[in-house]
């Protein structure tokens, strides 16, 4: 099976490169969606997030707000977390792809913002950025979520760069035009990977 990880900051741009792995034929992992799932009922998960965060986890499912109010602005916690986190959305992750393969799946997608981080991009055979210039990014935010250009431009300043994205990954995609134009560029650009 060929795994593509697909990741970076730009939502739309995101949904669009995994459409196109669908309409190849392939199966999207997405790792938020797991990692949800995960917090809502994963027993050994819960017990690894109460022993480290008391008060968080405690009726077998965790308090995602309470959660988030221990780990914001505090990088240890929010390391401490994740390093509990992302160990079981990396075994689900495997599970899924293994059940797929086993099925005769030829390709499969990761989707993950924290692709990089987490270790999840030594399960890919290739690792994509969809990246766009700020102008189209804070254009589409707006659009989006109905908020400024004031707020967009905070919102963009406070995620990681391109050139981040563009240093961690093999490959990155520029979603600078129309949704159809660039989900041919995905298109053109997966296949010829997987030939």
């Amino acid at each position: 099976m060929f795994v593509i990880g697909i990741t970076g900051g730009t939502g739309s741009g995101k949904t669009t490169a995994l459409e196109a792995v669908r309409e190849l034929g392939g199966f999207v992992i997405d790792c938020d969606a797991l990692y949800h799932e995960l917090l809502a009922g994963n027993k050994r998960m819960l017990e690894e997030i109460e022993a480290r965060f008391p008060g968080t986890a405690a009726g077998g499912a965790a308090d995602r707000k309470k959660l988030g109010r221990l780990v914001f602005a505090d990088p240890e916690a929010l390391a401490a977390l994740n390093s509990i986190t992302h160990k079981y959305v990396d075994m689900e992750v495997r599970r899924l792809l293994e059940r797929e393969e086993a099925a005769g799946r030829r390709l499969a997608a990761i989707d993950a913002i924290a692709l990089i981080e987490s270790g999840l991009g030594r399960l890919c055979n290739l690792t994509v950025a969809v990246i766009a210039p700020e102008a189209e990014r804070i254009k589409r935010l707006m659009a989006r979520e109905g908020i400024s250009e004031d707020y967009a431009r905070l919102r963009i300043s406070a995620q990681k760069s391109d050139e981040w994205y563009r240093e961690r990954c093999d490959v990155a995609l520029v979603n600078s035009g129309g949704r159809e134009e660039f989900k041919r560029l995905c298109l053109e650009r997966f296949a010829a990977f997987i030939k």
